[in-house]
């Protein structure tokens, strides 16, 4: 009777330590859940950058405006005609 009960003590034991610390614990999917919560805020983010970027490529294959844009903005270009002034403001000391 005495190997009986040392035995079924060590099967608790192991099934116990199998729901607190190893692989499938509670520990562990707490862990899985977290991440995976992290993962899904990353991949909204994500998909709004895409649709931002989608928009930006469709106006520039479809439109002159944004390609006017981005002459004027990255390359500092002007048409013809136009004046170019630049306005410095004095820095504060």
């Amino acid at each position: 009777m005495k190997w009986l009960t040392a035995f079924l003590l060590c099967i608790l034991a192991a099934l116990q330590y199998r729901l607190w610390v190893g692989e499938g614990s509670l520990a562990h999917i707490a862990r899985l859940e977290n991440a995976i919560d992290k993962q899904t805020v990353e991949n909204q983010h994500l998909r709004e950058r895409n649709k931002v970027l989608q928009t930006e490529v469709h106006a520039l294959k479809n439109g002159t405006d944004s390609i006017e844009e981005r002459a004027r903005d990255d390359m500092g270009m002007i048409r013809k005609g136009e004046t170019f002034y630049m306005v410095v403001e004095e820095e504060e000391k």
